[in-house]
């Protein structure tokens, strides 16, 4: 079976151990049952683990080809034909230290920067890797609204709140009343973000054991994924974007008390606080300390409101909708805005193309000491659009 198929199958009985939680309801489950869902759980665990030895043997054979094409002798005065991706390497691992040929490749490969700091725009290989550690870490880029530009012009965009507007009746041969529209507009800027220099020792850039495109771009990446996520969910707007908790509104307020809890009539009154109109799509986001504040919770009849995920990977659910964890969200405090809920896809997130860049140092602040430095940028910004379809979720101030 091919990987895809595999993650076919694994939907496929994801949604028949959910219908099988669902059919049962309330009901005790009876040994035949339960003998079901765990044949389901370990049908879908062999499908991942099928799926996690197949990208092994990819990664493997990528690594073979990365050390052929690196290693295979080029015939004299000929082109270097190797891939983009083992050019970024070549970079990585000799910086210019490398025969014309093998200079050309990398030029090719990977395009020459103006600004000051120098260094090369990385290719689309690399700069998709970056992408999918963004998406990895934090939680903001899983239920935002991703939107790619070409430049980082400055962009503004009109909102406008038509949730309490309303039609009329109008008498045979009246005239219509008036309802203009208030418009508003909203900057969506981006901002040049930096991995900050790293040092990285000089005998492991150069192991050939070691996927050194992978490494690096992992530890630039996760550097910058961390000031995004945080900037995205709790950004001033000053200087950085504006974050997802500050440019949302309170829609209840924690008694009393309640400075580091929550209760079941508080949630549902945060769910309400949120229009018709964006419930459909909404969703929980929290710290995962919150989730322990909350997971014990039951309705007024004694039914846990929350229900933990059956398939790995999927969202826990709270009353009814996906939670996304996310540790940046503040943690249950005196006056934090801990909870959001709503319609999460109305954050975008601006993303400029072709602006991530890679460059090596090898001067002597590094060479000293048998190291090498790295150093990545990338253009970013995020704005909440709507501000209508967000609401909070404030703990007591006592």
């Amino acid at each position: 079976m091919t990987i895809q198929q595999l993650r076919e199958k694994i939907s496929n009985l994801a949604a028949q151990a959910n219908q099988l939680i669902a059919d049962k309801g309330d009901q005790i489950w009876s040994p035949e049952d339960q003998a079901k869902f765990d044949n389901l759980a370990t049908e879908i665990n062999g499908a991942k683990a099928q799926i996690k030895n197949l990208e092994t043997m990819r990664e493997l054979e990528a690594e073979k080809f990365f050390n052929d094409a690196t290693r295979k002798p080029q015939p004299a005065g000929g082109d270097v034909e190797i891939s983009a991706l083992v050019a970024v390497a070549l970079y990585m691992r000799h910086g210019s230290n490398v025969n014309a040929e093998q200079a050309a490749a990398i030029r090719n490969a990977m395009s020459t920067t103006t600004p000051a700091e120098g260094g090369y725009t990385v290719p689309a290989e690399v700069a998709a890797m970056v992408i999918d550690r963004l998406k990895a870490f934090g939680g903001m880029r899983d239920v935002a609204t991703v939107l790619t530009t070409e430049t980082g012009h400055a962009m503004n965009f009109p909102t406008s709140d038509g949730t309490s507007e309303i039609g009329e009746i109008v008498a045979e041969n009246g005239s219509a009343g008036s309802g203009d529209i208030t418009f508003n507009t909203l900057g969506l800027p981006v901002f040049k973000y930096s991995s900050k220099q790293i040092a990285l020792p000089l005998e492991l850039i150069q192991d050939s054991a070691i996927d050194v495109v992978a490494f690096v771009v992992n530890r630039l990446a996760t550097r910058i994924a961390r000031i995004q996520n945080l900037h995205q969910t709790v950004g001033t707007g000053t200087g950085q974007p504006l974050g997802l908790i500050p440019a949302s509104t309170v829609g209840k307020v924690g008694a009393t008390g309640q400075t580091t809890t929550v209760t079941y009539g508080d949630l549902v009154d945060v769910k309400h606080s949120v229009n018709r109109a964006y419930r459909g799509n909404a969703k929980w986001m929290m710290n995962d300390l919150s989730v322990a504040s909350l997971s014990k919770l039951v309705d007024t009849v004694g039914r846990p409101i929350w229900i933990p995920a059956v398939v790995e990977g999927a969202p826990d659910l709270l009353l009814g909708k996906p939670i996304a964890i996310n540790d940046d969200v503040p943690v249950m405090a005196a006056n934090a805005k801990s909870i959001a809920f709503g319609d999460l896809a109305q954050y975008t997130i601006r993303d400029v193309a072709n602006s991530t860049t890679m460059r090596r140092f090898d001067d002597s602040a590094f060479a000293l000491k048998g190291q090498v430095g790295f150093c990545g940028w990338t253009r970013s910004g995020g704005n909440l659009l709507d501000t209508a379809a967000v609401r909070l979720y404030q703990n007591s101030a006592t």
